[in-house]
C-alpha cells in the first residue's frame, strides 16, 4: 500500500483534524466559511523601508514603554541594594553585636 497506514489497520481517506483542534497542524482544511489569504514569498518585503521609518518607529515605540519597563527595574535594584546592605550589616560586628540575643 502506498501512502497507507504503517500499521496495516483500515484508515478512512480524509482531511487530518490535527493535534486536539488544531486544523493547521497535520496539513487539513481550514473550517467552513474561514477566509485564508496567502502572499507569494517573492512578494513579501520585510525589510522595504526599514531604514528610513522603520528606525524611527522603533524610536517612538521605545519612547513609549519606557515608564512600564523602568519603574520595576528601579524598584527592583534599589530593593536588591537595600537587602545587600542589610545582609552585609547583619553580618558585620556591630551587625551581630545588636541582634546577639536573639535567635532566628
Amino acid at each position: 500500500m502506498a501512502g497507507g497506514n504503517s500499521t496495516g489497520g483500515r484508515v478512512k481517506h480524509g482531511y487530518h483534524i490535527g493535534a486536539w483542534g488544531n486544523p493547521y497542524e497535520g496539513g487539513g482544511q481550514p473550517g467552513k466559511g474561514t477566509t485564508v489569504y496567502s502572499m507569494s514569498a517573492n512578494r513579501q518585503r520585510p525589510f522595504a523601508m526599514f531604514f528610513t521609518k522603520g528606525s524611527w518607529n522603533l524610536v517612538r515605540r521605545a519612547r513609549n514603554q519606557v515608564l512600564y519597563v523602568v519603574p520595576p527595574f528601579i524598584a527592583a535594584y534599589s530593593a536588591m541594594q537595600w537587602a545587600i546592605g542589610r545582609n552585609e550589616y547583619l553580618n558585620s560586628k556591630p551587625g551581630r553585636a545588636e541582634f546577639a540575643d536573639q535567635e532566628e
